[in-house]
């Protein structure tokens, strides 16, 4: 329950701090790199067994020329008892400037049980601070799987190209 408490909290952060930028601001036209490779390091809460681990997730991002969304790849692995694995197909959306929306559903297993694959879905919001090409800031995650839901939230590394 603490977990969702923050991501309220965060959620409502950034809306406050989006609303607080002039009008002409927030519709300014910024045109994301077309292309970027990221890399989060995140504290899973797994829900069911109150259990929390490291996270690591990779992913690449197209993203469409002159609109808001991009399509990609990922890769998540959680280093517990289970040694859990999600690879998922992405689908992005920016709002605006710096938030970014991920829907990622794809496959999820576990080591040693390849032939054991399920269904899963995460959704994920990060916020970016620019510095060049690169780009950092706060990451949180909703995981759906069929054993178990999971909250992650850390810190997104990301390149644009």
């Amino acid at each position: 329950m603490r977990i969702t408490g923050y991501l309220i909290l965060f959620l409502l952060s950034v809306s406050v701090y989006a609303q607080s930028q002039n009008e002409e601001h927030l519709h300014e036209h910024h045109e994301h790199p077309s292309n970027e490779i990221g890399i989060a390091n995140t504290l899973v809460h797994f829900v069911n067994e109150n259990q929390f681990a490291y996270g690591l997730h990779a992913h690449y991002v197209y993203n469409l020329k002159d609109n808001k969304y991009g399509v990609g790849i990922g890769y998540e692995r959680i280093f517990d008892e289970h040694r859990h694995n999600s690879i998922v197909v992405i689908a992005s959306y920016s709002p605006f400037h710096k938030l970014n929306f991920h829907l990622a559903p794809g496959i999820t297993f576990e080591d040693g049980k390849s032939a054991e694959l399920d269904f899963g879905v995460h959704i994920e919001t990060s916020y970016e601070f620019e510095i060049s090409h690169f780009h950092v800031g706060p990451i949180l995650e909703f995981a759906y799987h069929p054993e178990d839901i999971h909250l992650s939230t850390g810190i997104h590394f990301g390149f644009g190209f």
